[in-house]
């Protein structure tokens, strides 16, 4: 297969960004210098080809940057403006004519957005010569790769291509290459080649015999590349820092996801805006706890808790087994009664584990004895295999869950194991023979066991890829080798914290396409931990590090990087957000399987990224939001004073941020479910923009919706089951399950009365005020007094009316806002105006926006009570699908009721407390044997009114007698007393009252309930 590659909004902002800061250089296309060649590589080079003494002589080098450093300086600004960046007081020129920061989370793309950088200065100012430079051999073979993989692509937007080498102080021709060319050219360099105390990096700087007695850092510098630092905060030292301006920079930029020295920033991609815009996967972790328990060897691991339809919540549980000639530790399903000493055969350190309670909310099982374990955690005596053997069970499980789901996409599934040691995985004997290892055994052993358990009697695409693969070719290695061709450990530098191994890079390398086909059986890869830095692959979806006796050390982020990236399929294709719409997270999960705790691990984990977050602001105020600029479609706005003052009030208004002016949870939720408040008129047109400020306001919980709990009990999806199929329901469901207009009829002049009436009398517009409070200083002024806040004593208040400003710009259009919000004409709205007492019009001039909203209201208060009796229902040829059941995602199932005659197998009852209403209604239902099958109808299933679609609760058939089948929508509400209704909620009731009663008299019956018991005397009286 092939990498295919999408144009991305944001890749081309941190391109352009780049691009930007150097608005006003002119195009100048091959600047020519006299080249020095070298007396013996001339003549050779004379002797070899037919080239004039000038072209043999010319080298092509970068055109000097024109602007000056004010200039330079006023578009970083801008850039940094349009960003909503910190403005940089002065320029960064240490290295060159500026140092630029690009920030960009793993797995965003920063290489082939750098590349893409390069293309477009070609593009747009003529340089041609730069120079990537990088901190390990990991990085450097991975950014040639992507220089291979990239070619064509951008072959196909730029019409060329760019020429790339990876220096080798043995091979000097490039070099001669790379300076002669007038072609867009890149050098590939790792620190160590020019860092190092060795004798290969030593001979940039000295004057070589074959290089003609020159020094190659010379023939480079003589290019004035431009340098690009990739992860410049692994290259931060004095020494290196001046040995890279050897290379004579034209100027720099840095590129990484973690800088830890800031020069001019220039564009940002956190990991929190990475996470937000569904740029790389979501993060599932599975940690395992080790509790050793006082007086008892017993060995208990708790793997998963499982919920049924049929059955009460079960666990699987794994325990140690007496038989006669051996114990054995295996994993058996279990409920609450079962007796762990019974199970185990009279295993002595189990008496007293009679389970009392499975709870799936909390993800915990208790004994009788008072021992508790929780999902994931491992009691009693656990040795480091035992660990490891979990680990690598959990791992192969994650990865048959998630690669059922995903192979009929046409995805791979891969999983990566991180190991310490070669020798766990790949041991020889003396004569150099292969022999099974610690890891690849267990691996065998429980890939076998789950690979049981997946596959039944039938014969399904997916069982007949998981029948075709043989379980010694669906793992491999991936290490350092050795000159007898053995994976050994690879090297590590003192001081480094990655291989410089070439041999281990080139293997992980050369299989990155090939990994992702289908018809390639290897689906697990064992590589040492060392080599975390140098591979990747978008279709790692499970993370396992194995590591003997812990690692303290361990850079999380590190880890879990490998595996970030957004995944393809088998055409190369992303699978991103415009693919996958709203399961684009469902799809792109790396659940990492740690090696410590859950907690331990998350919270490492989110303090690293914490750490390196971008300095956001922690507070919503008008001061935060003025003078931001925002693109909205091609246009860039500045938010005005006024502006920033009416976002503050709304957020206010609506409890998205608290006193302290921190974002609420109120507001996440809203984001998450896209039902934010109405925006103000003013900033109505700039809403995506308003938005994005808030959310560039960090919080202390911005990174819990980050990375989820892999051991939390999960339910799959909540789908039709047979009762759905059962007849009484399909009887019901045809019923109706059509699609309907209306037509109304009512007398407008009676509207406009009526309205005229309603308003005068209900109508109240509270007008601004602010309160002015004067204080004093306190008689015990003092530090401590100040601090505590009570070094002021305040002594009197006044409240004023704020009176609106004759100058106010802000204009409104009443009469169509009116019209829009109760679907009538500017003429009936006019009428109504007109009609309403002076008194009342003039609190228009109070508020605004709050009389629009109560005239609208209060008018169509009287619209629904005159619409009832006249209107009509005409059906459609439009029906509902049964999808409409199960459209709804990211339910929380902790809070479902497990029902057993709905047509799914959870309700989700409104409200959020167990035993509301609606949870006691279907219990009920449950429990009557008159009751057949019911549903409770999604909010997708709507009828339209007037005044709004309505969404009925509940489709109910009944078995009336021996025969006869009685089927009921219901509506059930807290109150029967209309008086406690809205009109407008009134009106929709009576609406769908004659809908529902119009469709069939004897058969449908519509009405609105409080409880069970009301409904039963509904049907004793049909």
């Amino acid at each position: 297969m092939k990498f295919k590659f999408t144009i991305q909004n944001y890749q081309t902002e941190a391109v352009n960004s780049v691009v930007k800061v150097f608005a006003g250089q002119p195009f100048q296309d091959k600047i020519s210098y006299r080249r020095d060649t070298g007396t013996q590589t001339f003549e050779r080079t004379l002797l070899n080809l037919d080239l004039s003494d000038e072209e043999l002589y010319m080298g092509f080098a970068n055109a000097p940057v024109v602007l000056n450093a004010h200039q330079l300086l006023k578009n970083i600004q801008d850039v940094q403006n349009d960003n909503n960046i910190k403005e940089s007081p002065a320029l960064a020129k240490h290295m060159g004519a500026c140092s630029l920061d690009v920030e960009m989370e793993t797995g965003t793309g920063k290489t082939y957005v750098y590349i893409k950088t390069m293309f477009e200065l070609n593009k747009q100012y003529g340089w041609s010569k730069f120079i990537v430079v990088v901190p390990s051999i990991a990085i450097r073979e991975g950014v040639q790769k992507s220089f291979q993989m990239m070619q064509d692509h951008f072959m196909e937007q730029y019409g060329k291509k760019a020429r790339f080498f990876v220096y080798n102080s043995k091979n000097l021709t490039d070099i001669d290459n790379f300076s002669s060319s007038a072609d867009l050219s890149v050098m590939i360099i790792n620190v160590q080649a020019f860092n190092a105390r060795g004798k290969n990096a030593r001979r940039i700087r000295m004057e070589l015999d074959e290089f003609g007695s020159r020094k190659p850092i010379d023939v480079i510098a003589a290019n004035r590349p431009i340098v690009i630092m990739d992860e410049p905060q692994k290259m931060g030292g004095k020494k290196t820092q001046k040995s890279l301006l050897e290379f004579n920079p034209l100027f720099t930029l840095n590129y990484s996801a973690t800088h830890k020295e800031h020069h001019d920033l220039v564009y940002v991609l956190d990991a929190l805006d990475a996470y937000r815009m569904k740029l790389v996967k979501k993060i599932e972790v599975k940690g395992f706890d080790i509790k050793n328990l006082r007086g008892t060897d017993g060995y208990l691991f708790l793997e998963e808790i499982l919920i049924s339809q049929k059955k009460p919540p079960m666990a699987r549980l794994e325990f140690e087994i007496g038989y006669d000639k051996s114990i054995n530790r295996e994993t058996r399903v279990v409920g609450v009664d079962d007796d762990l000493y019974a199970l185990s055969k009279g295993m002595e350190q189990y008496r007293g584990y009679h389970i009392n309670d499975i709870d799936p909310i909390k993800g915990v099982l208790t004994f009788t004895n008072g021992v508790e374990i929780h999902t994931g955690e491992v009691l009693g005596d656990v040795s480091e295999k035992d660990i490891r053997r979990v680990q690598i069970r959990e791992t192969i499980k994650s990865h048959f869950s998630k690669e059922k789901e995903l192979f009929n996409r046409g995805i791979k599934t891969l999983s990566l194991f991180f190991i310490d040691k070669v020798e766990h995985y790949r041991k020889y004997d003396e004569d150099g023979n292969e022999i099974q290892s610690e890891y690849g055994r267990m691996f065998e052993e429980e890939y076998t066991s789950i690979l049981n358990e997946y596959l039944t009697l039938f014969n399904t695409p997916y069982e007949q890829y998981l029948r075709d693969i043989d379980v010694h070719k669906t793992h491999t290695g991936y290490f350092s080798i050795d000159k007898k061709g053995r994976a050994i450990d690879s090297k590590i530098k003192r001081g480094q914290d990655s291989s410089d191994d070439e041999s281990a890079y080139e293997l992980i390398l050369k299989d990155k396409e090939r990994l992702l086909s289908l018809d390639n059986p290897v689906r697990f890869i064992f590589s040492h931990s060392a080599l975390r830095e140098g591979w990747d692959n978008p279709n790692v979806f499970q993370i396992c590090t194995l590591k003997h006796g812990g690692d303290s050390t361990t850079n999380k982020r590190q880890e879990v990087g490998r595996g970030l990236r957004i995944c393809v399929n088998q055409s190369g294709d992303r699978m991103d957000e415009h693919v996958l719409g709203d399961e684009v997270q469902d799809v792109n999960k790396l659940t990492v399987i740690a090696s410590d705790g859950y907690k331990d691990f998350v919270s490492s984990l989110q303090k690293e990224i914490g750490e390196d977050l971008y300095e956001r602001p922690t507070k919503a105020t008008p001061e935060y939001f003025e003078g931001k600029r925002l693109k909205i479609g091609d246009d860039v706005v500045t938010v005005t004073s006024d502006q920033a003052y009416s976002i503050y009030f709304y957020l206010v208004k609506n409890d998205y941020i608290d006193e302290d002016g921190h974002v609420t949870e109120k507001y996440h939720m809203d984001e998450e479910n896209k039902s934010f408040a109405p925006l103000p008129d003013k900033v109505k047109d700039i809403a995506e923009g308003v938005y994005a400020l808030v959310n560039g306001i960090f919080d202390e919980h911005a990174l819990d919706g980050m990375i989820e709990d892999g051991h939390t009990t999960k339910i799959q999806e909540n789908a039709l089951n047979d009762n759905f199929y059962k007849k009484e329901f399909q009887t019901l469901w045809n019923y109706i399950n059509h699609k309907w207009t209306y037509s109304v009829h009512f007398d407008s002049d009676e509207l406009i009365k009526k309205a005229i009436k309603h308003i005068d009398e209900k109508l109240f517009v509270s007008q601004l005020q602010y309160t002015v409070t004067a204080g004093t200083q306190g008689e015990d002024w003092n530090a401590d007094t100040v601090k505590s806040g009570e070094g002021f004593v305040a002594d009197k208040g006044h409240t004023y009316r704020l009176e609106r400003g004759e100058t106010s710009q802000v204009k409104y259009d009443l009469i169509g806002k009116i019209g829009t919000g109760t679907h009538l004409t500017r003429k009936t709205v006019v009428a109504i105006l007109k009609g309403i007492s002076p008194f009342k019009f003039a609190m228009y001039q109070n508020n605004p926006e709050e009389f629009i909203s109560k005239v609208i209201k209060l008018i169509n208060e009287e619209k629904a009570t005159m619409i009832v009796d006249d209107i009509t229902y005409n059906k459609t040829d439009g029906t509902y699908d049964s999808s409409i059941f199960t459209a709804e995602k990211n339910k929380d199932f902790s809070k479902a009721y497990l029902a057993k005659k709905n047509v799914q197998d959870y309700v989700f009852a409104d409200g959020t407390a167990e035993k509301s209403i609606e949870w006691k209604f279907a219990e009920d239902m449950d429990l009557d044997d008159k009751v057949v099958v019911y549903a409770k109808l999604p909010r997708g299933f709507q009828i339209p009114t007037p005044v709004g679609n309505y969404a009925p609760d509940w489709a109910i058939a009944f078995q009336k007698g021996t025969v006869k089948h009685i089927y009921f929508i219901a509506e059930t509400k807290g109150s029967m007393k209309s008086m406690d209704l809205r009109p407008i909620e009134q009106a929709k009731i009576k609406c769908a009252k004659k809908l529902f009663n119009d469709i069939s008299t004897d058969d449908v019956v519509y009405d609105q309930v409080d409880s069970y018991q009301n409904l039963l005397s509904l049907m004793n009286a049909i």
